[in-house]
């Protein structure tokens, strides 16, 4: 384990779980023969599936098929049964993970593999290799549809992430880090996980229903602040609607989080005011931002180097520019390519989709999705995250989204921070944040929306909208504010 045990934690725990803590010893013993029971079950550079809770051993599985020199594929819970079905063919998969013969079953994995550990790994047919040579981990990103894009990253590209970021964060000296969103969700298993080993940090790694969150999106911010507390949790990665309920739910100066030292927040655009309201409340709040096909992050905030409203600086291994149509380009060896598809040029750019500006102090702003951008029946560019943004930022509303494409004026459906709110506690909401923006850019009509969520299709595990379908399920309550 040549790759992280360098760096053994210095509490003598590398993993904690909810009933048992894990030596380095005890971890590089599992792993080692993890490995040897892959090499001796599967053919060399198999791809390999695992789909289970957060614990110890989701991530022994995941260092063993490193050590092994196979391609792993986490599943997230939160997808479809389809979603599953079509990354398990797409990455040729030979192998599966999991807790649940059940869910191996009906995926198309039956016998058995010797194998050490809770997760077991059972075996299929032995299809075509379709991972290119050099790709050890293809990790799928929430589609629209049930054919979700496989990004492709080698060893190295995520290693040399985490090594930069362990060395970004070492001031903080970081020695427990509570692993709060899903491992099979890059951005915790190479900016929390991998950072953690490289920190020599221990990674407290619990199911998840131990730290609030159930599903895709439903969230106990009081179990989650209770978990920080028992743990003595010093770092963690949260999505902004986590954030904000955290908020919610905390006192000021609340006790809970007297052992934090950093809290990375990402996944999607996270208002100025929610990032103020947290630091107000105590919560040591950093913005970032990044993608899948960069290893989960491109750029971040850090204690002394932190710029309210920005998404940090661009990280040491990482260019940053800005294409004349406003468009985040990055370079640096982002990803090995997607799957089924090219690889794209060792030296290229990658176009993000998103759009942003660099300020004259290298500080990135992100202003929303190139391919959101709304333009009015008056002919104005709007971007809808920018309104919807400072709706979110007023602690009344939970989600917001913005419409108005050919239309005299913007919309809005949102779903309150509480079932309980008010029609006229919204109202002063959009008033307030219709003061700080243009007239072009102000909301002038709104409903109230169901949340949305991964159960309808409407917004991804991280809380993104899936714009179309959102505006699909709002067709008929759309069309009502703009009737005559």
């Amino acid at each position: 384990m040549t790759i992280w045990r360098a760096r053994q934690a210095r509490s003598g725990a590398v993993l904690e779980g909810d009933e048992f803590a894990w030596s380095g010893d005890m971890l590089d013993d599992r792993v080692r023969t993890l490995a040897q029971a892959l090499r001796a079950s599967c053919r060399p550079g198999a791809a390999l599936a695992i789909l289970a809770d957060n614990g110890p051993d989701w991530i022994a599985v995941d260092l063993a098929v490193h050590e092994a020199g196979m391609t792993l594929v986490p599943l997230p819970a939160f997808f479809t049964y389809e979603q599953w079905r079509h990354a398990v063919a797409a990455a040729a998969v030979e192998g599966l993970f999991c807790a649940d013969p059940r869910h191996a079953a009906l995926l198309g994995f039956g016998a058995a593999a010797a194998c050490p550990g809770a997760l077991g790994l059972h075996l299929g047919p032995r299809p075509a290799r379709t991972v290119p040579e050099g790709v050890q981990k293809v990790t799928f990103t929430s589609g629209t549809t049930a054919a979700p894009k496989g990004v492709c990253l080698g060893s190295d590209q995520q290693w040399e992430l985490a090594r930069v970021l362990a060395g970004e964060l070492a001031s903080l000296d970081v020695r427990r880090h509570l692993n709060l969103l899903p491992l099979a969700v890059l951005l915790e298993n190479i900016a929390g996980t991998y950072t953690a080993l490289l920190s020599g940090a221990a990674n407290i790694c619990l199911p998840l229903a131990l730290t609030g969150l159930h599903g895709a999106a439903a969230f106990d911010p009081v179990v989650c602040l209770d978990t920080i507390a028992r743990t003595r949790a010093e770092s963690v990665i949260l999505l902004p609607q986590m954030l904000q309920a955290l908020v919610a739910a905390a006192r000021t100066g609340d006790a809970r989080l007297h052992t934090l030292k950093f809290i990375a927040v990402g996944g999607a655009k996270t208002p100025p005011a929610l990032v103020a309201a947290a630091q107000a409340k105590g919560f040591p709040v950093y913005e970032g931002y990044g993608l899948s096909e960069c290893g989960s992050v491109v750029s971040l905030n850090l204690p002394g180097r932190a710029r309210t409203g920005s998404a940090g600086r661009p990280l040491p291994n990482r260019r940053v520019r800005i294409a004349p149509d406003g468009e985040i380009e990055v370079g640096g060896g982002a990803m090995a390519g997607y799957l089924g598809q090219s690889a794209p040029a060792p030296d290229g750019w990658l176009a993000t989709g998103d759009l942003g500006r660099l300020d004259a102090d290298g500080y990135l702003y992100i202003d929303g999705r190139k391919s959101n951008v709304l333009v009015t029946a008056y002919g104005r560019n709007v971007s809808p995250e920018w309104p919807e943004s400072l709706l979110l930022g007023t602690g009344v509303v939970a989600q917001a989204m913005v419409v108005g494409e050919a239309r005299p004026f913007l919309a809005a459906a949102i779903v309150p921070a509480s079932p309980e709110l008010p029609d006229e506690a919204i109202g002063a909401a959009v008033a307030g944040v219709n003061r700080a923006l243009p007239d072009y850019a102000r909301i002038g009509a709104w409903f109230r929306s169901a949340p949305f969520g991964e159960a309808d299709a409407t917004a991804t595990a991280n809380g993104r909208l899936r714009r179309a379908a959102a505006q699909a399920r709002c067709a008929a309550d759309i069309e009502r504010l703009y009737l005559p």
